[in-house]
């Protein structure tokens, strides 16, 4: 079977951490386990967010104030790197010495007339306290948005048009490897009105560019992994329950909101309905009962 894993960037730091890179090698080794557990007689494919990734290193870039601070599509080239080594050594210390693994750098096209550049929803970096994260706004030109009982910087997230590096991909998981690739979305980048490509200050949604990848690829499952155990509906509340299996409208017909679950659902709705084949949104911790069917919130068409 051939399988698209999209890593959430929060299954990769877990809310509340520090950002420090062993506690980001000490979950990438959690998530290389569970990885493991399905790569005999599976073809596999990782993406992964870079939200936390790339803010840490926006906020380090600003910090450095004799030069001006590094673009998003170059901070996102950057954590593309770093945690695609990282997730390439964990793996590769749980495999066969003879399994190759292969970090693709992946640039993905927007379209420049995105409506998401007037309306940021795309949170990066830490988590702040209400107060500190409305001085960093005003002090640095951010747009922020809640996240659960804090607030995060929120920048563009506009629409995957294109995956450039799409034959590589497919040319090296033909070839046996695991790839890592897609990273944060991909680098993002758009063709100005001379025809060149150039990089944009942005972060593309990496469930909508996974959902893209594994359409593209004739993948068998997309499995959407984050550190919750699937969708809810009425979350928040005594009323609170897990959806077992949904279709794409039914999905579709929630309205979940942009900085949450919004995205997740909505690329696995898109694989499905798109293409026939299943889509699972749940926990890490439950990646091989995922892959199975038997965990997360699965989605098929009727």
């Amino acid at each position: 079977m051939r399988i698209v894993i999209a890593l959430g960037g929060n299954a990769l730091l877990r809310r509340g951490q520090p950002m420090t890179a062993d506690n980001q090698r000490s979950n990438i080794r959690a998530a290389s386990e569970r990885i493991a557990e399905i790569v005999e007689g599976n073809e596999i494919v990782v993406a992964h967010g870079n939200g936390p990734q790339v803010g840490l290193l926006a906020l380090q870039a600003a910090a450095y104030v004799d030069v001006p601070a590094y673009p998003l599509d170059v901070l996102g080239a950057q954590t593309e790197a770093m945690i695609g080594y990282v997730i390439e050594q964990e793996l590769g210390n749980l495999l066969p010495e003879e399994q190759p693994l292969a970090t693709l750098l992946t640039m993905v096209e927007v379209d420049r007339d995105d409506p998401a550049f007037t309306h940021p929803t795309k949170p990066i970096g830490p988590v702040y306290p209400r107060e500190q994260a409305v001085v960093l706004a005003a002090d640095a030109g951010w747009s922020i948005a809640p996240d659960g009982d804090g607030f995060r910087r929120v920048v563009p997230s506009p629409r995957p048009k294109q995956i450039f590096e799409i034959k590589p991909i497919r040319q090296l998981l033909e070839q046996g490897t695991i790839v890592v690739c897609a990273g944060g979305g991909g680098i993002p980048t758009m063709f100005d009105e001379h025809g060149h490509l150039h990089g944009v200050e942005a972060v593309v949604d990496k469930d909508a560019t996974s959902a893209m990848l594994a359409q593209q690829l004739d993948a068998d499952l997309l499995v959407i992994a984050t550190d919750v155990d699937g969708v809810y509906l009425d979350w928040g509340t005594p009323q609170s329950r897990r959806l077992e299996r949904a279709t794409p409208d039914e999905l579709d017909a929630l309205g979940l909101a942009e900085g949450s679950m919004g995205p997740k659902v909505q690329a696995a709705a898109r694989f499905a309905r798109e293409t026939g084949h299943r889509a699972v949104i749940g926990s890490l911790d439950d990646l091989a009962a995922m892959v199975v069917g038997r965990a997360g919130t699965v989605v098929e068409r009727s």
